[in-house]
């Protein structure tokens, strides 16, 4: 429900949009007898394809109901950043259809060459949860479970860490208490894309591993959703033993969409 408080906030943010910028960036001529600075309503009414009526009561904080698609002929309209639309999208209380369409799925240079300074191990997911780099202690953790797959990932199937966990033949005696942990990795994953469940490519990963793995499939079937947390993660290495870390995750401020995945050692590995 759009309250009192975000109605005004919304109204008084399209007021301040409206007027930041210039009437011949958005196609106007600027005229000598111009009264309003930046547009007038009638103006990003017109280049939004709506009514200046309707468009008015908006930025007067009035209780009227704003679809989606209006909203994104506004902000295509106002030429709206990432954080402005999702702020506009926030303040009227709906989600953006298209918020995740232009996200690509790979991770900036900068943030990869970050991972070369992490001295524990270190990898970064997608938002399908590909795999997009990893740092050195994270391949020898991981080893040829890892590696292997990463660098020599099939043309039609990125390396991705639900095909790691459900579909490679040693992930069961790597991964302590797998049942458990995968079960949790499943709920997590739908939580994270839960907004992006008709995307084709989340679909695809869905229909593959629910046809390879009859545990993901179940896990999957059964609706759980969990945030992605932090904890205890202990893996059988074939040549270390038992390793034990705290998992952290972080999110880079402009790629929401991307998880900077940390593993801190509980104990010294020899």
């Amino acid at each position: 429900m759009v309250t009192d408080t975000k109605r005004k906030e919304l109204g008084e943010f399209l007021q301040a949009l409206r007027q930041r910028g210039t009437p011949e960036e958005f196609g106007f001529p600027a005229g000598a007898r111009r009264r309003t600075q930046g547009l007038r309503r009638e103006e990003v009414a017109q280049l939004a394809s709506i009514s200046a009526t309707w468009y008015t009561w908006i930025e007067q904080g009035r209780d009227v109901n704003i679809s989606a698609d209006a909203l994104l002929r506004l902000s295509k309209a106002l030429k709206l950043s990432r954080t402005e639309r999702t702020y506009l999208f926030d303040m009227a209380d709906r989600r953006d259809p298209q918020a995740h369409n232009n996200e690509a799925d790979s991770a900036p240079e900068t943030l990869i060459k970050i991972l070369d300074s992490i001295t524990i191990p270190a990898y970064i997911l997608g938002k399908t949860w590909n795999v997009l780099g990893y740092n050195a202690p994270a391949q020898t953790l991981f080893n040829e479970w890892f590696s292997q797959n990463l660098e020599k990932p099939k043309q039609d199937a990125p390396p991705n860490l639900l095909r790691l966990v459900f579909t490679q033949p040693n992930a069961k005696s790597f991964i302590a208490n797998w049942e458990a942990r995968s079960k949790r990795l499943v709920a997590e994953f739908r939580a994270d894309c839960r907004s992006r469940l008709e995307e084709p490519e989340l679909k695809s990963l869905v229909a593959e591993l629910t046809q390879a793995s009859a545990e993901f499939e179940l896990f999957w079937k059964q609706h759980d959703v969990l945030e992605r947390q932090g904890g205890l993660r202990e893996f059988n290495h074939a040549t270390l033993g038992l390793l034990t870390y705290q998992q952290i995750t972080v999110r880079p401020v402009e790629q929401e969409q991307l998880k900077l995945v940390l593993l801190q050692p509980n104990m010294q590995v020899n």
